[in-house]
C-alpha cells in the first residue's frame, strides 16, 4: 500500500477519468428502468413467466443477472490484501454497528412513522431493513472507487451475521419490540437453511469464481496480464448484468407499480430517508474516524445497501407473491438503484475533501 497526497483538482477529475459506460451510468440505468416498465405494461403476464423458474426464491433470469453483475468486481479483488482489511478494527466495529444495530432499528422506526396504517407494506420494509447487502453494494463501491478488499471483507461478515441473526432479528422487530411498545405484532417464518442457501448462491458463487479467476490467471500468466488484459475484458459484464437485472426488476412489477403509484410513493418515502441517513451516517462516521476516502466510501455503501434478493424471497415465501410485503420488497431495489447511483456521484465529488489518504494501485474499473 502506497501513500499519496491528493489535491482537490485530482479528485474532481475522477468522473472524467471513468470509462464512457461508467460515466453515463445514470443514463443507462434510466433507460433500463423505462424499458422494464414498458415491458411490464406491454406484457401483463411477464411476471408469471419470470417466476416460472426460480433459484432460492428469486426468478432465475434475475438471479443470473445478479451473478453476472457481481463476478467482475470480485475478480478484481486482491485477495492477498484481505488480512490488512480485517485488521482495521475501527472499520469492522463501525460496519457491524451500522448494519446490525442502527440499520434495522432505523428501518423499524421509519416503517412505523410513515406506514402506521399499512401493516403489509410496513412489515415488508422491516424485512428489507434486516437484509444487509451482499450483492449490488459491490457494484456501487467499485464505481465510487472504494476499497475493493474492504468491501469483500465487510460483505462476507454481513453474510455470516445474516445467516446467524436474520431470523432472530425478524422475530424481535416484528413480534417482541412491537409488543413492548403496544403496537401491532406480526410473525416471520424463515428458516436458517433458506438464508444460508441464499447467501451461498448470491455471494458464494461469484466470490469463488472471482477468487479462482485471480489465482489461476495470475498463476498462469502473471499479475500484469491479469490486471492489464483480462480484467478490462470482463469489466463490461458488471454493467451488462446490472442493466439486465434492472430491466427485469422493473418489468417484474411494472404493471403493479403503474397501477398503484400512490402505494409505491408511500413505500418509497421511508426508503429514501433510510438510504440517505445510512449512507450519510456511514460517510460521516468514516470521515470522523480518520479513514481514507476508499474505506469511508466502502463503509457508507455497505451500510446503505440492502439484500433485496433475500428480502423478496422471504416476503414471497412467507406472505405470497401478490402480498403487500412482496411489493414493498420489490420497491426496495427500485428506489435503491437510482438513489445509490446518485450517491456514487456524490461520493466521487466529496473525494476532494480527503487531501491526505492511502491509496492502492488499482486496475481499470
Amino acid at each position: 500500500m502506497t501513500t499519496t497526497t491528493q489535491g482537490p483538482a485530482e479528485g474532481t477529475d475522477v468522473v472524467r477519468q471513468m470509462s464512457f459506460l461508467d460515466r453515463y451510468l445514470a443514463v443507462w440505468i434510466g433507460l433500463a428502468m423505462a424499458a422494464g416498465l414498458l415491458l411490464g405494461r406491454m406484457f401483463g403476464g411477464l411476471d408469471d413467466a419470470l417466476n416460472s423458474v426460480q433459484l432460492q426464491g428469486i426468478s432465475l433470469p434475475i438471479a443470473i443477472g445478479l451473478l453476472v453483475m457481481m463476478y467482475p468486481p470480485l475478480a478484481k479483488v486482491r485477495y492477498d490484501r484481505l488480512g490488512t482489511v480485517a485488521a482495521d478494527k475501527p472499520m469492522m466495529i463501525s460496519s457491524l454497528l451500522l448494519n446490525w444495530v442502527f440499520g434495522p432499528a432505523l428501518m423499524f422506526a421509519l416503517a412505523w412513522v410513515f406506514l402506521p396504517d399499512l401493516p403489509e407494506y410496513r412489515t415488508g420494509l422491516i424485512i428489507v431493513g434486516l437484509a444487509r447487502c451482499i450483492a449490488m453494494v459491490i457494484i456501487w463501491n467499485d464505481l465510487a472507487c472504494g476499497d475493493r478488499e474492504a468491501a469483500a471483507v465487510l460483505v462476507a461478515i454481513n453474510s455470516v451475521f445474516q445467516i446467524l441473526a436474520f431470523a432472530g432479528l425478524g422475530w424481535f422487530y416484528l413480534s417482541v419490540l412491537p409488543g413492548w411498545l403496544g403496537l401491532e405484532q406480526s410473525a416471520l417464518d424463515v428458516s436458517f437453511t433458506q438464508i444460508a442457501a441464499s447467501v451461498l448462491v448470491f455471494l458464494g458463487v461469484p466470490l469463488l469464481a472471482g477468487y479462482l479467476s485471480r489465482r489461476i490467471g495470475e498463476g498462469t500468466k502473471g499479475r500484469d496480464w491479469y490486471e492489464g488484459t483480462f480484467l478490462p475484458r470482463i469489466s463490461p459484464l458488471a454493467l451488462i448484468g446490472l442493466l439486465f437485472t434492472i430491466v427485469l426488476l422493473f418489468a417484474f412489477q411494472g404493471d403493479q407499480i403503474t397501477r398503484q403509484p400512490l402505494d409505491v410513493a408511500r413505500i418509497a418515502l421511508p426508503l429514501l430517508v433510510y438510504f440517505a441517513v445510512m449512507w450519510g451516517g456511514g460517510y460521516l462516521l468514516g470521515k470522523g474516524l480518520g479513514m481514507t476516502y476508499e474505506r469511508t466510501t466502502t463503509l457508507a455503501f455497505t451500510a446503505a445497501g440492502n439484500n433485496f434478493e433475500l428480502a423478496i424471497a422471504v416476503a414471497i415465501a412467507t406472505f405470497g407473491i401478490t402480498s403487500g410485503q412482496a411489493l414493498a420488497g420489490v420497491v426496495g431495489p427500485l428506489i435503491e438503484v437510482p438513489v445509490l447511483v446518485g450517491l456514487v456521484y456524490v461520493s466521487l465529488a466529496l473525494r476532494d475533501r480527503f487531501t491526505h489518504q492511502s491509496t492502492t494501485p488499482s486496475p481499470e474499473r
